[in-house]
């Protein structure tokens, strides 16, 4: 099975995100819900790197409720390392197929 390797998953709220998140950083997240055995799935990936991750997260708040329940997330030295693991996570975990990102990542 494949890894995000990423922190979490913790509740998906704006709270949450300010607790733990710092107010600078640049990084990487998916979105997803525990399943009824407590397996973190990912419904969706992306990466912030023109703005911090915490405030690219809470973009997100309100979209597919019943599906964007919980997050991860890690953080990334680079531009070039936040894109090249979203393209990891994003192929890992099936693309367009499975998860709610519409297209691959842009560069």
């Amino acid at each position: 099975m494949p890894k995000l390797n990423m922190t979490g998953p913790f509740d998906f709220n704006e709270e949450t995100i300010n607790q733990i998140l710092d107010e600078k950083s640049i990084g990487n997240y998916a979105l997803g819900h525990k399943d009824d055995d407590g397996s973190f799935v990912v419904n969706y990936v992306g990466r912030a790197v023109d703005q911090p991750l915490r405030e690219r997260l809470k973009q997100h708040i309100g979209e597919h409720p019943s599906k964007f329940k919980m997050f991860k997330y890690s953080y990334a030295k680079s531009k070039k390392e936040a894109y090249l693991k979203e393209c990891n996570n994003y192929h890992d975990f099936g693309g367009k197929d499975h998860l709610y990102n519409e297209y691959h990542p842009a560069k």
